[in-house]
């Protein structure tokens, strides 16, 4: 089912008055299709919506590509990508119907080993992955009032609340996860029937792809997030907290 949305401009709301939508908004989404959810969020903030991706795939890409074409998304290039990733964001830009927005952090990796010491992914990854991922991220969506994440509930135990529609009362945006409700099996199924890149770390032990200092392949069978930070203890990088 492929629905398309028009884009335009959508008067800013207060922080109050997309709080409510987003509670209104979420159970009644709770059962709707991927599409239908992008749509009412495309429908609801127009130009002031975006999509993020990781590009370990570009399933939410295509989804918001066919629903509004032209749409923003949005993607951290936080400088210790795989090679792979950076291949799969630039086929996504030269062959997807969407505004590719490549966004960096303020420091390059050498400066930030310069401020706060070499390999600070080793020393401190949850305050490298503060200021590649997070406070990039944060910066970005200033201009939108709502961003839609990849998210999905099956993937971490913390996960496992996320509405498809809600309130990030950090970043004071309406979080939008389309796919929250979908299974790796759904993701495959989509991915199939509808032709969609896919980073090929995903066929080389990878299910779950972040930066290259951090992640790790992953025998078959186990967590597909066990190679995320493996035996640190952390299993988010702070953008979904």
């Amino acid at each position: 089912m492929t629905t398309t949305a028009v884009r335009g401009d959508v008067p800013a709301r207060s922080a109050e008055e997309l709080e409510e939508l987003a509670r209104i908004a979420g159970p009644d989404l709770e059962l709707a299709p991927a599409e239908l959810i992008v749509a009412w969020a495309v429908e609801q903030f127009g130009e002031r919506f975006c999509v993020t991706s990781s590009m370990g795939d570009a399933v939410l890409a295509d989804i918001a590509g066919k629903v509004a074409p032209g749409i923003d998304v949005v993607f951290l290039d936080t400088g210790y990508h795989f090679a792979e990733t950076i291949g799969t964001r630039d086929a996504v830009e030269a062959t997807m119907p969407v505004n590719l927005v490549t966004v960096r952090p303020e420091q390059s990796v050498a400066e930030q080993d310069a401020q706060h010491g070499k390999d600070l992914f080793r020393t401190d990854p949850d305050r490298c992955c503060a200021l590649r991922k997070v406070a990039p991220l944060q910066d970005a969506l200033a201009g939108y009032d709502a961003w839609a994440t990849g998210l999905r509930r099956e993937e971490t135990h913390s996960r496992v609340i996320a509405p498809v529609v809600g309130w990030d009362a950090r970043k004071r945006k309406v979080k939008v996860s389309p796919l929250a409700r979908w299974s790796a099996d759904d993701v495959d199924r989509y991915i199939a029937e509808n032709g969609v890149l896919v980073n090929p770390l995903r066929y080389d032990g990878y299910p779950s792809i972040g930066c290259w200092p951090c992640t790790q392949r992953v025998a078959p069978g186990e967590d597909a997030r066990s190679g995320r930070w493996a035996g640190t203890g952390k299993n988010e990088c702070g953008i979904h907290l």
